[in-house]
């Protein structure tokens, strides 16, 4: 079991990952977000190129691998070179 992802049959929530983490949102679509913390019952993630937070269902939440992880980051610096206001 990798960590961070929770089985599909688990009962038990994944474990909270430190803040900043890049995680992806599989129930928008893979939509990677940074964890911001912990809202109730849902997760806040921040998008990578700034705006407004949303949250989801932890059980929806797994950790973005190395590739999503190059691509956020990349987007990241890209707004910023725009001078966005991240």
């Amino acid at each position: 079991m990798v960590p961070g992802i929770t089985p599909p049959n688990s009962s038990e929530p994944p474990p909270v990952p430190a803040r900043g983490t890049l995680v992806v949102d599989t129930g928008r679509d893979d939509r990677v977000g940074e964890f911001r913390g912990v809202a109730g019952p849902y997760w806040s993630l921040r998008p990578i190129r700034g705006g407004a937070e949303w949250e989801v269902d932890p059980a929806h939440v797994r950790l973005a691998d190395a590739k999503e992880r190059l691509h956020a980051e990349t987007a990241r610096a890209n707004a910023r070179s725009r001078g966005a206001v991240l």
